[in-house]
């Protein structure tokens, strides 16, 4: 049984790889536990924008007090852009991370503005990281601000990062364009090694007895796989770059679902914060299960041969299967 598959360029075991989760990945004791329950790579957890701008503030801040209490002040440092800036932290946690593990290691950079994404980048493929994944998390709220000014936004963010280092870069996205599958095609255009789909967006909720609104974390359930599996669906075979499923994947046969409609790798966070990273052994034996009952030998044979281009009713992932299924859905009777 080959379970091997390749993604953004990279070798990889098999299709099972550990999504940017902060809890999953911020030591190295787990990340070898992993590796060892046969992950075949792993996405560190996000360095936030808003860590880069204060650190940048906060050392700005330091270098410049008192500078013009008396003249000799001004000579205390060398100006701000002779520094390094960033969280070294990240950087040594990815130097740690590889010098650990054989699987490859992706950083992950969280922001919505160019900021200082090229440069720490560039930082972030000196450190060793096999690959970058730019997780944009931008929600528009300037009622002025059209939709194509925001996917210039992600574009320009891509084309910089892209620009500033050789390491493969990927996309990851919401669903929120008016068109997602031109976004895509403009984005694998852009020079994405990859799309990772979908962002999961933190969504505030609300105490109605302090009035407050109070941060709400909600780990993914396996219906939250259909938004994913219908876009990987009708992209694969349709753009060059590679596509990583992500959300919602729990079980051998979520993984085993992203696989058929094209997925080069599946991504796995809640399921491991929910039974444990040992979760992921369970995952892959049951994909070798399933193949072997169903005679397929290895994961390229599997993949996307039930994307759009290649199922026997491409338009089961389109407009006509919603209203069949509308028309075929039985209420509970007595209601």
């Amino acid at each position: 049984m080959d379970l091997r598959t390749t993604y953004m360029g990279l070798s990889l075991k098999n299709p099972l790889v550990v999504s940017a989760c902060q809890p999953l990945s911020d030591e190295i004791g787990k990340i070898r536990h992993m590796e060892d329950a046969g992950a075949a790579a792993v996405v560190l957890y996000s360095l936030f924008e808003e860590q880069l701008r204060l650190e940048t503030y906060e050392l700005e801040h330091h270098l410049n007090t008192g500078t013009n209490s008396f003249p000799e002040a001004l000579s205390y440092f060398p100006e701000p852009a002779e520094f390094q800036l960033g969280p070294e932290e990240y950087l040594e946690h990815i130097r740690k991370a590889k010098a650990a593990v054989n699987i490859p290691v992706i950083a992950s950079l969280n922001g919505s503005t160019l900021g200082g994404w090229t440069d720490f980048a560039k930082q972030i493929q000196q450190a060793g990281a096999d690959a970058l994944e730019l997780n944009i998390y931008y929600i528009p709220t300037d009622i002025h601000l059209s939709g194509a000014a925001v996917e210039k936004t992600y574009l320009d963010i891509l084309k910089a990062v892209k620009s500033a280092v050789k390491i493969p870069v990927a996309v990851k996205l919401s669903p929120f364009f008016s068109n997602m599958a031109n976004m895509a095609v403009q984005l694998d255009e852009a020079g994405a090694d990859a799309l990772v789909l979908f962002n999961r967006f933190y969504q505030p909720d609300l105490d109605i007895d302090q009035l407050e609104v109070q941060p709400s974390v909600l780990l993914s359930t396996p219906q939250a796989l259909r938004l994913p599996l219908r876009w990987i669906a009708m992209l694969h075979g349709r753009i060059r770059a590679d596509l990583a499923a992500t959300s919602g994947i729990h079980t051998s046969r979520d993984a085993l679902k992203m696989l058929m409609v094209g997925a080069n790798v599946t991504e796995l966070a809640s399921a491991l914060l929910a039974r444990g990273i040992d979760h992921i052994r369970v995952v892959e034996q049951g994909i070798r299960e399933w193949m072997t009952e169903h005679w397929y030998d290895s994961v390229t044979q599997l993949q996307g041969s039930m994307s759009q281009m290649k199922c026997p009713d491409p338009s089961a992932f389109e407009r006509s299967q919603y209203m069949r299924a509308l028309a075929n859905y039985k209420p509970a009777s007595g209601r």
